[in-house]
């Protein structure tokens, strides 16, 4: 088992409080994809428990239940979440995006469709810009933006 100690969000996790808000379960969610996404880069078997733990800074059973639902639907649905935005990513593959970026895509995503399908548009890539513009580069919030636009449609 590979036992995740990225620094993902470490100074948000040194303060928590007993009760999250949102902003800090967003985070720890984010944090868990990230997680899961270098268990699979070191092609190791993924630990939802412990991905969640290490998201969350805290144990399994008393991490938040947005979290777990994320984490869990994220590893469930994530051949068909890539392949939702291979059609719209020019000149690049979702597995060239670096895995912050990648974390942020997937959650919006999952949010968005599995985990809480009456949740707006606005509101899911706000959150997510708002992640970009705290951990990518520059101008990467613009590209999280644009694609999120193009891939959160409701039928």
């Amino acid at each position: 088992m590979l036992n995740y100690h990225g620094s993902l969000g470490r100074a948000t996790l040194s303060n928590m409080k007993t009760e999250t808000s949102r902003n800090q379960e967003e985070l720890f969610a984010m944090n868990a994809i990230y997680a899961f996404l270098t268990y699979l880069d070191m092609k190791q078997d993924i630990d939802l428990e412990a991905a969640v733990s290490s998201g969350s800074g805290t144990s399994y059973e008393k991490s938040p239940l947005f979290v777990k639902e994320i984490a869990l639907e994220s590893i469930k649905h994530y051949a068909e979440i890539v392949a939702a935005f291979a059609p719209n990513m020019r000149k690049w593959t979702f597995g060239r995006l670096n895995r912050v970026e990648q974390a942020i895509l997937i959650l919006a995503y999952t949010h968005f469709y599995y985990v809480d399908p009456t949740i707006g548009k606005p509101i899911v890539i706000d959150v997510a810009v708002r992640q970009a513009k705290g951990y990518l580069d520059g101008a990467d919030y613009k590209f999280v933006n644009a694609i999120l636009d193009k891939v959160l449609i409701r039928g």
